[in-house]
C-alpha cells in the first residue's frame, strides 16, 4: 500500500519539456568504434575469406 498523497503524480506523469534547441546530442558511433579507429583498413576482406575456406567446407 502506497503512503505518497494520493494527489501527487510520480515521475511517469510528469511532463517533460523537450524544445530546448541546446540540447547537444551525443554521435552514435564515436571514432574509436569504428575500422578506422581499430587501426583496419577501410574495405572488407571477405572475397580473401573466402579463398581460404577449408577443403571440408566444399
Amino acid at each position: 500500500m502506497s503512503t505518497e498523497d494520493p494527489g501527487t503524480r510520480g515521475d511517469d506523469d510528469r511532463l517533460v519539456d523537450l524544445s530546448d534547441d541546446d540540447l547537444v546530442m551525443l554521435p552514435d558511433q564515436t571514432t574509436d568504434d569504428t575500422d578506422r579507429g581499430w587501426g583496419e583498413r577501410s574495405g572488407g576482406n571477405d572475397d580473401w575469406l573466402l579463398e581460404q575456406r577449408p577443403p571440408h567446407w566444399d
